[in-house]
């Protein structure tokens, strides 16, 4: 069984509120879900712990990944025909 939880009240400038209402809803949560979830990331490592595998990732792989950019982007980077002509 959990055990209840506390209510409390945050002041928020109102940009950092929408933020924070807009990050909840594409996340699919309420906004007190998000917020106490950002809180248990924050403090239980996971976010570290995310953040460290994505740079492993950056690390390990980046070169291919910055091939790949380059050659999706490569189409958009030539100039394109005269379509009036």
């Amino acid at each position: 069984m959990s055990s209840p939880k506390k209510q409390t009240q945050v002041r928020l400038e109102p940009q950092i509120l929408e933020a924070g209402k807009a990050a909840a809803a594409a996340r699919r949560l309420d906004f007190n879900r998000y917020v106490e979830r950002l809180i248990i990331e924050d403090t239980t490592g996971v976010r570290a712990a995310g953040m460290a595998a994505a740079q492993r990732l950056i690390d390990e792989h980046g070169g291919f990944l910055d091939d790949l950019e380059r050659q999706l982007d490569q189409p958009y980077a030539q100039p394109q025909p005269d379509s009036a002509a």
